[in-house]
């Protein structure tokens, strides 16, 4: 056969493909229902980049897990406060299936690199009985090896050491585990969310475990935003390190949390624990209810009450975020929380570690500040933390973003604690924020313009 001939056949051959492909994806959104924002947006996707696109959707698929991958699950109903005694957040939830608030927690939170850094080495050397840590950025510097290091003496004395890595978050990690040889030959175990390489085939890519979660003994819970590295946390003061939150839980809290980790624990590792049975003691009076979101639950209850907590609020909604990403119901839901006199400021880095995020935000932003919202640029660095105070009723801390990543793609976990000090506490931290911030973004020139525009069109699949 002429090579001409062999050339014009590879080509029809590659169109065939490419379109059985395109209609593959087509009808693969159609059949999921996908919203209408996301479908545009993959629609616009495929026709302008369809060799690009199309290999990425099929890698993403879906985000509620419909194949034999992780289990959904639901936290056990145990200690609950009476119905009657709920908030109104509280209900929303348990329709949702959400484990309800229980009482009798102790509840702290660290602001400071430092401090977090300091409580959470005193409760690995605490540790008699069993370690187990879920995290998605476990780094190479030199407090992560301090905690490795740590974490590997306790091993090698009997204690329990389970480790769970994101694969994607801790991808050098992953690829590379010298670091983590020592930790193994003194017992400990390491797991990897999701491995690439393990199960290319099985492995969702663009659903990653977001979550943080320390829990020492089965009672003591350390969980919030920060990730295991000197941006995060460390002995001394660092001038560069983030605005971050750790916070600890002790109590009936701690409970779910360790369901979550067993949940995670066994889909990653060969080991598989039994779901934790006994509460711990009550330590405190504080109202908690622990809710984890993702591919791993049936709804979108963390998004359904955010939503709900926006639309009901009387006073305020102050949101904490590195990353500013809604959909259309929150964004409107902002804007009427604001036209009804409702204090709304969203307090958020004025450049964050991403580029392609921070233009995606921006448009989101300028439209929020058209409206009268206070959107409140931090100039000290970077805000890694995520939080949100609910008038006196309430405040979310947590791994959860506000981005549809964390809200519709992501496995999170947040706690929602009813308590008059820790709500006042929390007001406390979001003011010191607020006197670095400034209240006004740049005007945008036409070229950054065009760029934020054309992000907000793609924001759905970031």
């Amino acid at each position: 056969m002429p090579e001409k001939m062999i050339y014009i056949l590879i080509i029809h051959l590659s169109a065939i493909v490419a379109d059985i492909l395109v209609i593959s994806a087509l009808g693969h959104m159609i059949y999921q229902r996908r919203e209408p924002t996301s479908l545009i947006a993959w629609l616009l996707a495929i026709i302008l980049l369809p060799y690009i696109a199309v290999p990425l959707y099929f890698v993403f698929r879906s985000r509620k897990l419909k194949r034999k991958t992780k289990s959904q699950f639901e936290l056990a109903c145990k200690g609950e406060i009476a119905p009657e005694n709920a908030t109104f957040i509280d209900t929303i939830l348990r329709g949702n299936g959400i484990a309800g608030a229980t009482t009798g927690n102790q509840f702290e939170f660290y602001s400071k690199g430092v401090e977090a850094y300091t409580a959470l080495m005193a409760q690995i050397k605490r540790a008699e009985r069993q370690i187990q840590i879920s995290t998605y950025v476990f780094s190479s510097d030199e407090v992560a090896k301090s905690i490795l290091t740590q974490l590997t003496q306790k091993a090698s004395k009997g204690v329990s050491v389970k480790l769970l890595i994101d694969c994607i978050g801790s991808l050098p990690l992953y690829l590379f585990q010298g670091p983590l040889r020592e930790l193994k030959k003194a017992g400990g175990q390491v797991a990897f969310y999701m491995p690439l390489l393990a199960r290319p085939v099985q492995n969702y890519i663009n659903l990653r475990n977001h979550r943080k979660i320390f829990i020492f003994d089965g009672k003591t819970v350390l969980a919030g935003g920060m990730n295991l590295s000197r941006e995060y946390m460390g002995p001394t003061p660092c001038d560069d390190r983030w605005q971050d939150i750790l916070f600890s839980i002790q109590g009936p809290a701690a409970f779910h949390y360790r369901e979550i980790f067993t949940e995670d624990w066994n889909h990653s590792a060969k080991e598989k624990l039994d779901r934790p049975e006994q509460m711990p003691d009550f330590h405190g009076d504080t109202s908690i209810q622990v809710v984890p979101s993702g591919p791993d639950i049936a709804s979108d209850a963390l998004y359904e009450a955010i939503l709900s907590a926006i639309f009901a609020s009387e006073e305020r909604i102050w949101i904490v975020t590195p990353y500013f990403v809604p959909d259309k119901s929150l964004m409107q839901a902002l804007v009427i929380a604001r036209h009804r006199g409702v204090d709304v400021k969203l307090i958020t880095p004025a450049s964050s570690n991403h580029l392609i995020a921070d233009l995606g935000r921006s448009s989101y932003m300028r439209d929020l500040s058209a409206k009268g919202i206070e959107v409140c640029l931090f100039r000290a660095g970077m805000i890694h933390a995520k939080a949100i105070l609910i008038d006196e009723k309430g405040v979310m801390m947590g791994s959860a973003n506000i981005d549809q990543r964390s809200l519709f793609l992501n496995y999170e976990v947040v706690s929602f604690i009813y308590s008059e000090k820790i709500i006042a506490d929390s007001e406390r931290w979001m003011k010191m924020l607020l006197e670095k911030c400034e209240g006004q973004m740049k005007p945008a020139s036409k070229w950054r313009k065009m760029g934020e525009n054309l992000m907000s069109v793609f924001a759905p699949l970031l």
